[in-house]
């Protein structure tokens, strides 16, 4: 692949990414980057960034179509908060939105895809040169869950699946069989301090984060970092549990160091059947 567009957000998966890339033969990375959200070192990361507001559609598409970029990539995250706050729409993206009957992440990236698509632009997975990053099965730190907590984790999952197919979040927090937060707008980090701290001062619950039934790994795909770890490290969270094969854990070695301090369990486990 001679070029490729980046969609960048938050944090540090934009720059995982286009090293990745450039490891497999990508000679050219044209991101678009999203002020007061992506960080400023994708300027070291990509030959080409296109500042924008979020909400400019067409200056999006514009930044790929004007340099012959064919195929391109989401990755990160924008604040679900500023989805609603601070949001710059130009035509194109409120003509896209009056179009819709569900407004939900899905839907809004899927008509984004649909927009790239018009314009020649293919999204890719957000996978893509990521798979030396996707979680492996069964304990991934030096601790393991307790017989206890597997049982916490297989309800969490079957709680966290039926959830996340009606859209609402896709993470889960319980303890003892008992569901304690859910992710709504709010975000992952900030369900995790919420179900920890309703853990009681003990802490110990159990956090587990799945992918969608019938996820479009195009977008919104399950990505634990070193800012997941501190979440779990303030809800003093017992063990993260995520699925298997489907979940980015980006910064691998800082995130195990991570959890080691917190004497966290972390654990890849696969979606029921």
């Amino acid at each position: 692949m001679e070029q490729l567009g980046l969609i960048a957000g938050s944090g540090a998966y934009p720059l995982l990414l286009a090293r990745a890339a450039r490891a497999r033969g990508v000679r050219q990375v044209v991101a678009v980057a999203f002020e007061s959200e992506t960080s400023p070192d994708i300027a070291q990361a990509a030959d080409h960034v296109e500042w924008i507001k979020v909400g400019q559609l067409g200056r999006l598409i514009g930044a790929f179509t004007q340099r012959g970029v064919t195929e391109t990539i989401m990755a990160g995250q924008i604040a679900p908060k500023n989805l609603f706050r601070d949001i710059r729409p130009d035509l194109r993206l409120m003509a896209m939105i009056a179009r819709l009957k569900e407004r939900n992440a899905e839907t809004i990236f899927g008509a984004i895809a649909a927009e790239l698509k018009k314009d020649g632009v293919t999204l890719l997975p957000a996978t893509t040169f990521m798979e030396d990053y996707l979680a492996p099965a069964g304990p991934i730190t030096k601790r393991r869950p307790s017989r206890e907590q597997e049982e916490d984790i297989a309800f969490g999952l079957k709680i966290a699946k039926s959830v996340s197919a009606f859209d609402i979040g896709q993470t889960v927090v319980v303890k003892n069989g008992t569901v304690l937060a859910v992710e709504a707008l709010e975000g992952t980090d900030e369900c995790i301090r919420r179900g920890g701290a309703l853990a009681g001062e003990q802490g110990g619950a159990v956090v587990v984060k799945v992918t969608k039934p019938n996820q479009d790994m195009r977008f919104d795909v399950p990505v634990v970092g070193t800012r997941t770890i501190e979440s779990c490290a303030a809800g003093r969270i017992a063990v993260l549990a995520v699925e298997a094969g489907r979940s980015l854990m980006l910064d691998k070695d800082a995130v195990l160091a991570a959890a080691d301090g917190a004497k966290l369990v972390i654990t890849g486990v696969a979606a029921p059947s």
